[in-house]
């Protein structure tokens, strides 16, 4: 997964969804299922069979970033606004030193209208043109926003 900079993720290993969902569908007939809520980022396919289903999230193939409303807030107190995120918002300082809960709405309110993250969508440009001997802009590691 396109997580972090020090995984040894590339481009080219990935398979797209489709492809996936074509060999998939060729053993295992499936039936596209509608969405369980707004911004439900999984396309899932139940199993003609009815013994489930299956969802791809292909944030590398086709972004969603455009319809996003997840955000994570790390056990550190950071709130990020993307999963490929190279940075977040420290939201523990404003809670110890007293921020009320309108206070808290405004400033994660201000975070969400501000927030410019989109690395999905722009993941190919940045990788075309990315420094020397560097993947990607550096980004936080999974572990840290418990992603």
């Amino acid at each position: 997964m396109d997580v972090g900079t020090v995984n040894g993720w590339q481009p080219k290993q990935v398979v797209p969804s489709k492809e996936l969902l074509a060999t998939l569908s060729a053993r295992w007939p499936l039936t596209p299922v509608g969405s369980n809520y707004r911004g439900e980022v999984a396309k899932r396919y139940a199993f003609d069979d009815g013994k489930g289903e299956i969802g791809f999230i292909s944030s590398v193939s086709e972004p969603f970033c455009g319809d996003c409303h997840r955000a994570r807030l790390s056990a550190d107190g950071t709130v990020y606004t993307c999963l490929f995120a190279s940075s977040g918002t420290d939201l523990r300082s404003a809670l110890r030193s007293g921020a009320s809960d309108s206070d808290l709405v405004g400033l994660l309110q201000n975070v969400w209208r501000n927030r410019t993250d989109r690395y999905s969508e722009i993941r190919g440009r940045l990788l075309e043109h990315k420094p020397e001997g560097k993947e990607t802009p550096d980004r936080v590691e999974m572990y840290r926003m418990g992603g």
